[in-house]
């Protein structure tokens, strides 16, 4: 998160550059258009300005004008790419991430965004201008940067176990492993299975034992009879003797 926070202040600066110079930019986009002879319909996708400074661009300030503002939409579409991997989502977080994609796409129509306050990017710009030519275009990366400072309150609000670590694991993993760690551990401490010709030689082991405590009870118990007198000899049953 310590990156994505980096990565997004180092964006906000560039744009802060690149605002110093919107009567620049505008003057770039207005000769390149005229060039083109395009001058009806409004700058209405990245795609559009990429075109002018590709084809119809004649001098180095409106090239590096336009040129700074494609790579600062450049970066913002890197950074959303990179949101999507140090966060698992939920509806709040990529409802946000899929719009801030889709107002970078390249072909998408900018014509009818506005930036709103505390921007006053559009108020900078003429009616003529704002209605009907730059408004949407000037709009994009002031709301594309309020969405993903959006993302990032969103997302700091939610558990640590939602969050992915930046080196592409994934934090419910490591939950998971921490939860299944005494189960293992357990498994662990379990004595190691007895071979079966041990566990045969040892049963045979105990029942010679018994078998031998069980002779020895036996004499032991002859003895003490004998020793009574009760049993002295053979028995013969009563009658007369010949």
């Amino acid at each position: 998160m310590n990156e994505v926070k980096e990565a997004l202040r180092n964006i906000e600066q560039n744009y802060r550059l690149f605002l110093q110079q919107q009567f620049t930019f505008i003057g770039a986009l207005q000769r390149t258009r005229e060039n083109a002879h395009d001058m009806i319909r409004p700058v209405a996708s990245v795609g559009q300005v990429q075109s002018y400074m590709d084809h119809h661009c004649n001098n180095s300030t409106d090239r590096r004008i336009l040129n700074m503002f494609l790579n600062i939409c450049n970066d913002l579409s890197k950074l959303c790419h990179k949101l999507e991997t140090v966060h698992s989502g939920n509806n709040v977080t990529n409802g946000i991430l899929e719009r801030c994609k889709l107002l970078l796409s390249h072909s998408n129509d900018l014509s009818t965004i506005r930036a709103k306050y505390p921007h006053d990017v559009v108020n900078h710009l003429s009616c003529d201008e704002a209605k009907n030519h730059y408004g949407g275009v000037v709009s994009l990366i002031p709301i594309v940067l309020d969405c993903m400072k959006e993302w990032v309150t969103h997302t700091e609000k939610l558990p640590r176990h939602v969050l992915y670590n930046t080196s592409g694991g994934s934090a419910i993993s490591e939950k998971r492993a921490r939860q299944d760690a005494p189960a293992r551990a357990a498994i662990s401490q379990t004595p190691p299975s007895v071979h079966p010709e041990a566990q045969t030689s040892t049963s045979n082991k105990d029942g010679v034992q018994a078998q031998g405590s069980m002779h020895v009870r036996k004499k032991n118990l002859n003895d003490t009879e004998n020793h009574s007198g009760k049993l002295k000899g053979p028995w013969k049953p009563p009658g007369r003797h010949a």
